[in-house]
């Protein structure tokens, strides 16, 4: 069954049956505390050492998750409605955060970037928060203006120079990993939106020559990107991280050497909590362990670009826009942190979704999971009871 009927137990008024995608579901918790078994063997010696609790990084993440759980299940009872209708407020709040963050006194930095703000107990990563407030505003506006996308510049022009300048601030912090993702998500919806291809690949041309430019002329992207080309040009400086995950990976062969079992966590593998995490477990796993966590991201992704077509087909746009640019978001991040430990992409410093260590990351993207279980709830509640029906024989 692909869709389970729950009613939660709420006050009368509040009362109502949710319609819930139970393989969006299944395969989101399963990534989740996959990711929290593969975050507690990737982090505990580590954390031993350095902080005396070999459990620290668990515990702050599954504190995290069940922040992230409880934000989703609030998401699942508001209309979509509501957060079309508040969409410019979203990007003035996303923006907000993304400016705020470089304020001298305000940001936390960590490594040299300023990505961080101090919000109670935990580190606020604002890219996080910013990337899903600028998703929600562009499918308002792709709805909005879609006359104006599809047939002239000054419709296409207009969410290109907000673009630009969310780009412009993440650069700034710097994280120019962030930046990539949201421009490749915004531009992938403004695709499916049917902006001319005249004015998309002229943006798309500017875009990757800028990002170019950016990367070559600063020193440290640079050397990035050299390290990547010939890791074991020098392997005991900057090609050190990519070494390790390789070496991590190939110790895993074909079977892996067991949950606990791997070594390149132990200070030899650095982010191994974080940005790494794949390479631990390709270590511990193997080669089938790591096909198989591919394959849950491939389910997931199918997942929801099927309710994308869904939802375009039942002429919900807003709700077909934002499961695109949530799925572009999602895969193309998870792509990135792989090929990354592979070796088939330079250092970007994004996080593996639901796996890595990350409490901001996490939570916001359990909220997109959220508003993805409720476009599928408006889905089926709003069809006609014909397609209802259809869609409770297993319609996906």
């Amino acid at each position: 069954m692909s869709v389970q009927s729950v009613t939660m137990p709420f006050p009368a008024k509040l009362r109502t049956k949710l319609a819930l995608d139970g393989i969006l579901l299944g395969v989101g918790l399963t990534l989740l505390l996959g990711g929290l078994v593969i975050l507690a063997s990737a982090s505990i010696s580590m954390a031993d050492s350095a902080l005396g609790d070999p459990f620290f990084y668990l515990k702050r993440q599954v504190v995290a998750a069940v922040i992230g759980l409880t934000a989703a299940f609030v998401c699942l009872y508001i209309p979509l409605s509501v957060w079309r209708s508040i969409g410019p407020l979203l990007l003035l709040l996303g923006l907000a955060l993304l400016v705020v963050v470089l304020l001298p006194g305000v940001g936390y930095t960590v490594n040299g970037s300023t990505r961080w703000l101090r919000v109670g107990f935990m580190n606020l990563q604002v890219s996080e928060p910013a990337r899903l407030c600028l998703i929600l505003y562009m499918a308002g506006y792709l709805v909005r203006r879609s006359k104006a996308v599809r047939e002239g510049f000054g419709g296409f022009l207009r969410p290109m120079i907000l673009l630009c300048l969310a780009c412009f601030l993440l650069l700034k912090e710097p994280d120019f990993g962030a930046a990539i993702v949201l421009l490749a998500t915004v531009l992938t919806m403004l695709f499916v939106a049917g902006a001319r291809l005249r004015d998309f690949c002229i943006f798309f041309g500017v875009a990757i020559v800028t990002m170019g430019a950016l990367a070559i002329t600063s020193p440290y992207r640079l050397q990035r990107l050299t390290a990547f080309l010939d890791p074991w040009a020098d392997p005991y400086n900057s090609g050190f991280q990519l070494t390790q995950s390789l070496i991590a990976i190939g110790r895993g062969e074909l079977f892996g050497v067991g949950l606990g079992n791997g070594v390149q966590k132990l200070f030899y593998l650095p982010e191994a909590h974080t940005d790494f995490v794949f390479a631990v477990y390709a270590e511990e796993f193997g080669l089938l362990g790591a096909v198989f966590l591919i394959g849950l991201f491939l389910a997931l992704l199918w997942r929801i670009f099927g309710l994308a077509v869904r939802a375009a087909r039942a002429e919900q746009l807003f709700e077909a826009y934002l499961a695109v640019g949530i799925g572009t978001w999602l895969g193309l991040q998870a792509f990135i942190n792989v090929g990354v430990n592979m070796g088939i992409l330079p250092t970007k410093g994004l996080t593996l979704p639901l796996i890595s260590y990350g409490r901001s990351s996490l939570i916001i993207t359990m909220i997109a999971l959220g508003l993805l279980l409720r476009v599928h709830h408006e889905l089926v509640t709003d069809a006609p009871p014909a397609n209802r029906k259809a869609t409770r024989k297993g319609r996906a």
